[in-house]
């Protein structure tokens, strides 16, 4: 299973081995701070807004309609930014790297 790293507004980095599931279920069932997933991860409140490492982008995939709509609410946005509710992981994800987002 992948391990992902996630890095906060304030530095640090954690990484979580074994990772299942969506990058924000991982998120919260580690107690990321800053990824809230207040709508349990249906794409409709960008709590768990999150930057891909622009390396990674490419393997990520581009946002579809749905995300880009909710993230055009969202002013902290770059070309990498995801909901981390609609990245699921995979094997092809092992190593990702992601910055949470600077809450607003």
């Amino acid at each position: 299973m992948p391990r992902i790293t996630f890095i906060t507004s304030d530095g640090t980095a954690t990484v979580v081995e074994n990772a299942d599931g969506t990058v924000m279920e991982i998120a919260t069932e580690n107690s990321i701070a800053g990824i809230e997933g207040a709508c349990g991860g249906v794409c409709s409140c960008a709590t768990c807004h999150i930057h891909v490492q622009p390396e990674w982008i490419d393997r990520v995939g581009p946002p579809d309609e749905t995300e880009r709509d909710m993230l055009e609410f969202e002013e902290a946005t770059h070309p990498g930014s995801r909901l981390s509710c609609q990245i699921e992981l995979t094997p092809d994800l092992d190593g990702l790297t992601v910055e949470v987002a600077p809450l607003q």
